[in-house]
């Protein structure tokens, strides 16, 4: 099944590879995320009886070349993890994707609009967050000039 969070992640790591991840990508990454640590294909394997250990690591290395998963050596092995945490990959992904739209509109104004419109009707906390997240920023680019 895929969680929301594991489909944030699939979404960000999609965006960044410019490949879509196949099914079993998607199982082994999500059980990769599992994890709070670094993993092997030995240690993987034990969530995957039916599936070789060589398919294990080919689809582990699949994902690597993607650029999803970053690996180190552990002893004579590869330990895999994610590249970044879901909420950053999904941040990282979500940014992209208004930077483009807004690039491709020209009616920035109108975005932006909408992004506000959307955000009030649903919580005015969530609006005040928007708007410390705002001045935030604001204060943040100036002071690298």
């Amino acid at each position: 099944m895929i969680t929301p969070r594991l489909a944030r992640f699939m979404l960000a790591a999609e965006a960044r590879s410019g490949t879509v991840l196949g099914p079993l990508e998607t199982c082994v990454l999500e059980a990769v995320l599992r994890h709070d640590q670094a993993i092997t294909v030995r240690q993987i394997q034990r969530s995957f009886p039916d599936l070789a250990y060589t398919t294990l690591q080919t689809t582990l290395d699949r994902l690597y070349r993607k650029r999803v998963l970053v690996r180190s050596f552990r002893g004579r092995a590869f330990a895999y993890e994610a590249r970044c945490p879901p909420e950053e990959a999904f941040r990282e992904h979500l940014s992209s994707q208004v930077r483009e739209l807004l690039k491709e509109s020209g009616a920035t104004t109108a975005v932006l609009s909408a992004l506000v419109s959307a955000v009030s009707r649903e919580d005015a906390l969530l609006l005040s967050e928007l708007d410390s997240l705002v001045r935030a920023e604001c204060a943040r680019l100036k002071g690298r000039k």
